[in-house]
């Protein structure tokens, strides 16, 4: 059951649109989703949801704020008359982009790259940022995870980067330019609304996983390769793979991606890097060199880690993503350009 308590807010460590880390009377920190609670600053009375820090999950040591006492009642108007977290004390009239006209039902071949992990979200992006600069490429938040899309520190770097044209935030996630109610729907707004050439699916932060073969929220990666090849996109799944990783299940080819594979009715496309072996099965492998990953992220600005392991700590969860990103310029329209390819490549 959830804990909730009482602080003073003291200051005001960050905020950015929608999102606000502030620091406690009592030394602890919290952050707030302004686009649910209103603002929040230094003098607010506010009550905190206090239940992962609690249990020392992994939430980084942030409560969440649930409601600004200080400020009092609070309304701003919606974009449209459809609602997230419907039916609990905090459903917000987001709109969908479904109410704005209609959802074309094709992705006209659009290369779908699809995650389990947030973390694979920026190098996928970048790696094709760097191998083809300027291509639009859109990220679809699932709700697997973090709804919020305002809490991804990767999505604000991507944007300031210029590696995404856009996000559409699937489900009961939100805070996308972009709402959609599923993510059938939220691909055909990538692609036509956005007028992305790639598009990445992946929750947000905060993957959720036991070590049994169907408990992780992960494998909601099946059913969105399964819409992207439903709606004429050419799916590619994105390895989950490590050679830093403590436990044995995800060492290699993680059991999360193996059983994606399998639950998957589509033939889908799939980049590995070298010395991982392609599986013998209906999906279509591709062994593919990614070159220096930690020197591409570092290219881009960008500071990723899975776990708190960087490239340095495990190099075959980023090649095996990085890889991801390369398979989908190879399937665009004339493929490679091989002047602007940092190594070789190979199917």
């Amino acid at each position: 059951m959830p804990t909730f308590r009482q602080a003073s807010v003291t200051g005001v460590i960050d905020d950015r649109p929608g999102f606000v880390r502030v620091q406690l009377d009592d030394g602890t920190r919290a952050f707030a989703l302004t686009q649910l609670t209103g603002p929040v600053g230094p003098g607010d009375e506010v009550v905190v949801n206090t239940t992962a820090v609690d249990l020392a999950l992994g939430s980084g040591g942030w409560h969440i704020v649930h409601w600004n006492l200080t400020r009092g009642p609070w309304s701003e108007p919606g974009a449209g008359h459809l609602m997230k977290l419907r039916y609990t004390s905090l459903q917000v009239d987001t709109g969908a982009g479904e109410e704005e006209g209609a959802v074309p039902r094709s992705l006209d071949g659009c290369p779908v790259v699809v995650a389990g992990v947030h973390s694979q979200l920026p190098v996928v992006a970048a790696a094709i940022g760097a191998l083809r600069p300027g291509t639009r490429t859109a990220y679809v938040m699932t709700d697997g995870a973090a709804l919020p899309l305002a809490m991804s520190d990767q999505v604000i770097a991507l944007r300031e980067a210029g590696l995404l044209c856009g996000t559409v935030s699937a489900g009961h996630a939100f805070g996308g330019d972009i709402e959609a109610l599923n993510v059938p729907s939220a691909l055909s707004l990538a692609r036509h609304r956005l007028e992305a050439e790639v598009i990445i699916v992946a929750m947000g932060p905060g993957i959720a996983g036991t070590a049994s073969e169907l408990g992780f929220t992960g494998l909601e990666a099946a059913p969105a390769l399964d819409a992207a090849a439903w709606l004429g996109g050419r799916p590619i799944c994105c390895l989950r793979c490590s050679d830093g990783d403590p436990r044995a299940r995800h060492r290699g080819i993680s059991h999360h991606s193996r059983t994606v594979l399998d639950a998957v009715r589509s033939e889908v496309d799939v980049a590995v890097p070298p010395g991982v072996d392609p599986a013998a099965d209906r999906h279509r492998w591709h062994v593919i060199r990614p070159g220096d990953v930690g020197a591409l992220l570092a290219d881009a600005g960008l500071d990723v880690a899975t776990m708190g392991r960087g490239p340095d700590e495990d190099p075959l969860y980023f090649a095996a993503a990085a890889a991801s990103g390369h398979l989908a310029v190879r399937l665009l329209p004339g493929g490679l350009d091989p002047v602007a390819a940092p190594g070789p490549v190979s199917s």
